[in-house]
């Protein structure tokens, strides 16, 4: 996965529409759009000139955040990243800045908002983590995944 320029805590609210229609239209399966795609879809709910989606989405393009390809005279876009994928490197962007000490605090105030369900999804997650973790070293002798034999 590329690294975005943009993390997606920082985007403007026209770039979030933006993605949000794109992300959309993946998870239909109408992926890549057009311009006047995302245009029309936003259009819906606000007043907007053509040419500032299009200069949105080549800034977005630009900054890594979509992907873009020649179609005709036009320019297809899709997602570089799923939503979680652009959520999870922001997060992990964010933390990797920390002391190790911060970075278990601020984990840990962040799932202490989560409801049942949420602990229960991160619980398994975590055991789905671990697993790969003890794979990883059974396959690599215990030596670690970058021992060489």
């Amino acid at each position: 996965m590329r690294m975005p320029h943009k993390a997606i805590n920082k985007l403007g609210e026209l770039e979030r529409a933006v993605m949000d229609a794109v992300w959309q239209a993946g998870t239909e399966g109408r992926s890549p759009l057009s311009v006047r795609a995302v245009h029309d879809e936003l259009s819906r709910s606000r007043d907007l000139a053509y040419t500032t989606v299009m200069t949105v989405m080549g800034r977005l393009s630009e900054a890594g955040l979509l992907t873009q390809e020649r179609s005709g005279r036009a320019y297809l876009y899709a997602a570089a990243d799923s939503r979680e994928e652009l959520t999870a490197t922001t997060m992990r962007d964010q933390l990797s800045g920390m002391a190790a000490p911060d970075r278990r605090t601020a984990m840990l105030h962040f799932i202490g908002d989560a409801t049942p369900e949420e602990i229960a999804d991160l619980k398994a997650a975590l055991a789905e983590v671990e697993q790969q973790h003890a794979s990883r070293a059974g396959s690599t002798g215990g030596r670690g995944k970058d021992a060489t034999p």
